[in-house]
């Protein structure tokens, strides 16, 4: 019993710390990040703030960078010139023109000497030796030596490599689970993964190709999903299923992929709408544009210059109001998901930027100068 308690605070710690979530916002001119409750974590007073990334952040003031970790706290004083993001434990940083690595308390490490450094990702970075790229680990140790011209990134523990102008795929531990002598190799999704081999697309999976028919691109899987589309040898789209069969038919200009049940399309490429997994039209193109459904059950769509959000009936639930994009502020922010993400969406209004739940409610009803989607804080982002 003892035993099972220690175990459940445990899991509960856990769970805590990788549901902690943050934001950076812009307001008066500095930056600062909020809690998803919308109370301050730290308060607006710095220049740049890059993402939480493994319970850290980079903070920018008076020329320098620095990092504070979870509670806002400066546990690095600003003294870098250039910074990248912390992952497990080690991130790259440049000082009077020169790169190196540090550890959380600033302490400089020691790494394979390379070529050139790169910021670690997932657990690895590149390791160049001339005009090749290896992999080592954050414990210096080599897990490639250098042989590939191009390492891809890290997606489901699994990258693509290219050599001399072909591709193939290794896991984390540097084995090739496809040799690098494929024209394409996309990203690798529950044991499958899009190939093209001796200039045929298809999929490989269990260690066999599978072609798919008259199929001139094959957009990656992902976990979870069923289908993915793909672009047929008349420039139509359509869907396959992960044995490689056509199950909806090459007839769109444009789709995007299937998520919650639903996948947008368009047929003449101007008004999009939406499918069920049966090719059925359940949403009709009406929409200048149209993104995915997410978690919350919601997407979102464009109705003539500004975006709104539908539910799966196709109802309007919040107003055309907004503006959304996929772009971030500096490059120490990582990518920007347009929608829901984790019970909120990250839009822009009358030139300001806010976090509205699915009800349209602004956060704490403020909007500020700028903003960045809410991340967990002690993940590797």
């Amino acid at each position: 019993m003892k035993n099972t308690i220690i175990l459940f605070a445990v899991l509960f710690m856990i769970q805590s710390l990788t549901a902690q979530r943050a934001a950076a916002v812009k307001a008066k001119g500095d930056f600062g990040f909020i809690n998803a409750d919308g109370s301050w974590l730290l308060e607006p007073q710095y220049e740049k703030v890059g993402d939480f990334s493994d319970g850290m952040a980079a903070i920018y003031k008076s020329k320098t960078w620095g990092f504070i970790n979870d509670k806002g706290e400066v546990v690095i004083e600003p003294q870098y010139d250039k910074v990248k993001r912390f992952n497990n434990g080690v991130a790259l940083v440049a000082k009077d023109k020169e790169w190196f690595y540090i550890d959380k308390t600033g302490k400089v490490l020691e790494m394979p000497e390379s070529d050139k450094l790169y910021d670690f990702d997932d657990g690895l970075a590149f390791y160049r030796k001339g005009d090749k790229i290896g992999l080592f680990n954050t414990k210096g140790e080599i897990v490639v030596e250098p042989k590939y011209d191009r390492i891809f990134k890290f997606v489901n523990d699994h990258a693509k490599v290219e050599l001399n102008g072909q591709f193939g795929l290794i896991n984390r531990k540097g084995k090739e689970v496809i040799k690098p002598n494929m024209g394409h190799v996309g990203s690798y999704s529950e044991g499958l993964v899009a190939i093209e081999k001796e200039g045929t697309l298809g999929l490989w999976q269990n260690n066999e190709f599978q072609p798919v028919d008259q199929a001139k691109k094959i957009w990656d899987f992902e976990n979870g999903e069923a289908y993915t589309y793909a672009l047929d040898i008349n420039d139509k789209v359509g869907f396959i299923d992960r044995s490689g069969q056509w199950v909806i038919e090459p007839k769109f200009k444009k789709a995007r992929r299937f998520s919650e049940g639903l996948a947008p399309v368009s047929t003449d490429g101007k008004k999009w709408g939406y499918i069920d997994a049966s090719g059925a039209l359940v949403i009709k193109e009406q929409y200048a544009d149209a993104e995915y459904f997410s978690k919350e059950g919601l997407a979102p769509v464009k109705i003539m210059k500004d975006w709104g959000f539908i539910n799966k009936t196709g109802e309007l639930v919040i107003e055309d109001d907004y503006r959304i994009t996929a772009n971030s502020f500096n490059t120490l922010f990582t990518g920007q998901d347009k929608g829901f993400i984790n019970g909120f969406a990250r839009v822009r209004y009358k030139k300001k930027w806010g976090f509205i739940n699915p009800k349209g409610e602004v956060l704490n009803n403020t909007w500020f100068e700028n903003a960045e989607n809410f991340k967990d804080i002690h993940k590797n982002n």
